[in-house]
């Protein structure tokens, strides 16, 4: 069975192509600027080692589709024999309230997305489009969603809800959903099979563009630092993390912006960016720091607190750990970070060996210092690879 996982923006489509059996990617690919107006796309795949680029004009993603579906048949350099063959597209959506976990895409499900676009705005309204542009485009081809929610249904009601009042939750649905599930969900799995054990106690820590961490028990998952919105939790690149509602009147009546206008800002010029005035790289911050910018040491250590203050919290949640988990593009690559997220942990039988941590490179590997009862690991995160397990399985069931 050959699954095709799609990952959305609103101008870019990117995508990785298993064989379900073997779980084997054979190919992946990416399209951007899509339905810019003037703009030409640049279209690459890699299909083992061959690797093609061109540019043309891509209207929306229906079309984006279709040029990858004529990738993957060439006759010459493309995996399949003919577009059959893909079972079903998945995707790797992310909120629709109570319709969680893993659901072929249909009406109530994309009517649901959009009256939810204020909680997802960055993600809820290209997926929506997208898929009504597939569903018209490829009317036989089975689409399905697995919600990035569905991994943290297991979450406690004590770690899950609000001190608000109760009919919110229950009329309203304003409790902690969570996020990034599928990359949780991986190293959750992953690390059982690494270590052979299903009852590890361990806090995964996927740590990129935007940022979360998880405690989970047996793969299952306890707490998660998102909570209504991918908005909250631990400072994202440009996206605030915590932050206190009732900040938001005085900031209306100081600087005489609305509403709308301030979550715009805290959803698009806070986080990193917004307290180095720099970057909400973590590269960048880490370089400028290093030079001597006071600004992006405070959006450094800011972001190394949260992730520390958590930590300890989900060290409580699970009544001690086994392994903390870095995954992501600043987990796996940033010294620096976990370097500091680890350090003055000996008290909890945590140490880090730095000269380990020092290598750099998307590659599975323990980090812990001899003697350290808690371990540590990078684990590179493979999010398409679970969309493509849990869409197989539902199409499979039907």
């Amino acid at each position: 069975m050959k699954i095709l996982v799609a990952n959305l923006g609103s101008t870019s489509f990117k995508y990785r192509l298993f064989d379900i059996e073997t779980e084997t990617q054979l190919a992946r690919g990416g399209i951007d600027r899509i339905g810019q107006p003037g703009a030409e796309s640049e279209c690459v795949v890699e299909i083992g080692e061959h690797r093609a680029e061109r540019t043309q004009r891509v209207p929306d993603h229906a079309a984006a589709v279709q040029i990858c579906l004529e990738q993957l048949t060439d006759p010459e350099t493309g995996c399949l024999k003919d577009v059959s063959e893909v079972a079903a597209i998945g995707f790797k959506a992310v909120f629709a309230g109570e319709l969680s976990g893993v659901r072929e895409v249909n009406e109530e499900l994309l009517v649901k997305m959009e009256s939810l676009a204020d909680v997802a705005p960055a993600h809820n309204p290209p997926y929506v489009r997208a898929m009504r542009e597939l569903q018209a485009a490829f009317p036989n081809m089975p689409l399905v969603a697995a919600l990035e929610t569905g991994f943290h249904e297991t979450i406690p009601a004590a770690n899950r809800s609000y001190a608000v009042p109760y009919e919110w939750q229950e009329k309203y649905s304003i409790k902690r959903w969570g996020f990034h599930g599928a990359s949780h969900r991986y190293i959750g799995q992953r690390m059982g099979e690494l270590l052979g054990r299903d009852d590890l106690k361990i806090v995964s820590c996927h740590l990129g563009g935007s940022n979360s961490l998880c405690a989970q028990r047996g793969g299952v998952s306890q707490a998660a630092t998102m909570g209504m919105t991918p908005q909250t939790g631990l400072p994202q690149n440009n996206r605030v993390g915590d932050f206190d509602p009732f900040a938001l009147p005085v900031l209306m009546k100081a600087t005489g912006k609305s509403l709308d206008e301030l979550l715009a800002e805290l959803s698009k010029q806070g986080g990193l960016l917004g307290l180095s005035g720099l970057s909400g790289d973590i590269r960048d911050l880490e370089q400028a720091a290093g030079e001597g910018h006071e600004r992006a040491q405070l959006a450094l250590d800011v972001f190394v607190s949260s992730i520390r203050q958590y930590l300890g919290a989900y060290m409580a949640v699970l009544e001690g750990i086994d392994a903390v988990v870095f995954t992501g593009g600043i987990g796996e690559n940033s010294r620096y970070v976990r370097k500091h997220v680890c350090a003055g942990f000996e008290w909890a039988g945590l140490q880090l060996n730095e000269k380990l941590s020092e290598e750099t490179g998307s590659v599975e590997r323990s980090l812990a210092a001899s003697g350290s009862r808690i371990d540590v690991w990078v684990v590179p995160t493979n999010e398409e690879l679970v969309v493509a397990r849990q869409t197989a399985k539902l199409i499979g069931g039907k």
